[in-house]
């Protein structure tokens, strides 16, 4: 007799169960980690999902169909020009992904290879070390409207502010690491045994640096998430009419929109919160993980 479920004790049931015990599956399943995943799987899934599940056009503006309030046809109502909130909210999410899963594996890349090349020399270390401090006198937002001033405002804009923001955080932490694991006992043993300067950074110096990346990596995408959604706000980030959160935002504000329709901030707003909480909560369940 055969059944399609798979037996503890068979290959894949105990690949599965080692899977689930890994340190870092175990903190994700479990928790705030949980909480965090499944908050980003249902929003990031909503925005993936907005061509499916937007009611209408997040362009079109019918005449005479303004400021309405909730309904069956516009579930968040609509703002001043006719546009459905709903499906502009849809399509800001997909914006906000698009800028940040492009901005910050490129920060970390980046950073990542400056702080490889600050561990190497003396002098490389001085001059990236004052060059980070410059850039992180500078709060994100104040960057942000440097910035936009010399680049103009818009999506590569906000990309650039994300990646500059971001580059001194990961560079740091990689520098930081190279410097404490080229003092462990096996990279000396190594090196008694005569291994190369080249090999020992390949085989133990690297693979054991960037373990903190991951949760880097999450600290990063929520505050890339926030950056975005703030200079969106101000009128410097997305520029319309494409749809970004904190655009969406900023429109709400005007007139008194939310005295008479407050779902115009409430939806945008709980998304921003919902991706910031969901990142922060997955990084701190894996530097618990890191920690312990």
């Amino acid at each position: 007799m055969t059944t399609s479920a798979t037996a503890p004790g068979t290959p894949h049931g105990s690949a599965l169960v080692r899977l689930r015990q890994r340190p870092a599956v175990a903190a994700l399943t479990s928790g705030q980690g949980l909480v965090g995943v499944v908050l980003l799987v249902l929003i990031i899934g909503a925005g993936l999902l907005a061509p499916i599940l937007a009611t209408a056009d997040p362009l079109t503006q019918p005449p005479g169909d303004s400021l309405l309030r909730m309904s069956a046809a516009h579930p968040l109502g609509t703002d001043e020009l006719s546009r459905d909130i709903y499906s502009r909210t849809l399509y800001g999410i997909r914006t906000t992904l698009e800028i940040i899963v492009i901005a910050v594996p490129i920060a970390a890349v980046i950073g990542a290879l400056i702080g490889l090349f600050a561990s190497l020399s003396a002098i490389a270390d001085q001059l990236t070390q004052r060059l980070f401090d410059v850039i992180l006198a500078f709060p994100a937002i104040i960057l942000g409207l440097t910035l936009a001033a010399v680049l103009g405002p818009g999506k590569h804009t906000v990309m650039v502010v994300i990646i500059a923001s971001e580059v001194p955080l990961f560079g740091r932490l990689i520098r930081t690491q190279i410097l404490k694991v080229r003092e462990s006992p096996f990279v000396e043993a190594a090196e008694v045994f005569g291994a190369s300067r080249l090999w020992i950074l390949r085989r133990h110096i690297l693979p054991n640096s960037v373990e903190p990346l991951g949760v880097q990596l999450a600290l990063s995408l929520s505050l890339a998430v926030f950056l975005e959604s703030a200079m969106s706000f101000i009128g410097i980030g997305v520029q319309p009419p494409e749809p970004s959160l904190g655009s969406i935002l900023s429109d709400s504000m005007r007139n008194y929109y939310l005295v008479w329709n407050p779902l115009f901030a409430v939806g945008p707003l709980l998304v921003v919160v919902g991706l910031t909480l969901g990142f922060l909560l997955v990084s701190q369940a894996l530097g618990k993980v890191r920690r312990g």
